[in-house]
């Protein structure tokens, strides 16, 4: 885990829509674009990290420079690995979320931003939460209901076994929602917000995606 003075003020960034990545998970990444490449391989030579964000949703275009949400998140190259037609198989674990300053303009291929992490330092400590399985137990029938339905499998009993930040963070990332609820998830300032906000988006899809009826 990176300490608060160890947190880059400039990051490379990866837009990528309908992917988000939220602190303390670990996701796969195939990476195949050149300029992603070339991300990569500046990463690996120096603090193995990039930035996370969705772009935003627009009708159309007005450039080819695709606008970003405000907030996304740092994640660090737990695992790299090399293909033999020259893409990269990687690991990438959340450390924090951050909040866009300002877009730096480079040399590079890709996008690099001026960030600021201090909405969001909490990500970094292990702090016990207010929160108990107990707590997840009509989300947890929910969400599996609703998974299900969107033929998602999970298996709920490995995610009872990991720390509660850690599952709900997961649930949030896998969860067949839309990208602005996602981002919604993503911005929540805790796991109490965070939970709050997953029961909501439920309660809607029960309600308005299955015929005024609740998930059984």
């Amino acid at each position: 885990m990176l300490k608060k003075e160890e947190l880059p003020n400039k990051i490379p960034i990866f837009p990528l829509s309908n992917f988000i990545i939220f602190p303390k998970t670990s996701v796969p990444l195939n990476i195949f674009e050149p300029r992603y490449i070339d991300m990569i391989n500046d990463s690996m030579k120096s603090n193995k990290l990039i930035g996370m964000i969705q772009p935003k949703i627009t009708i159309k275009q007005e450039s080819t420079i695709e606008k970003l949400h405000d907030i996304g998140c740092l994640g660090k190259i737990t695992s790299f690995k090399e293909t033999d037609d020259g893409r990269y198989l990687i690991d990438l674990k959340g450390v924090a979320r951050f909040k866009i300053i300002k877009e730096i303009i480079n040399e590079k291929k890709y996008r690099s931003c001026e960030v600021s992490f201090e909405n969001f330092l909490d990500d970094l400590t292990e702090k016990k939460e207010n929160l108990k399985f107990s707590d997840l137990e009509l989300i947890f029938k929910d969400l599996k209901s609703l998974f299900e339905k969107r033929g998602f499998i999970i298996n709920w009993k490995a995610l009872e076994k990991q720390s509660l930040d850690e599952t709900i963070n997961a649930l949030a990332m896998a969860s067949p929602f839309s990208l602005e609820e996602k981002q919604v998830l993503l911005e929540a300032q805790n796991l109490a917000v965070r939970k709050s906000k997953i029961a909501e988006i439920l309660n809607t899809y029960s309600y308005d995606e299955y015929n005024n009826t609740t998930l059984q």
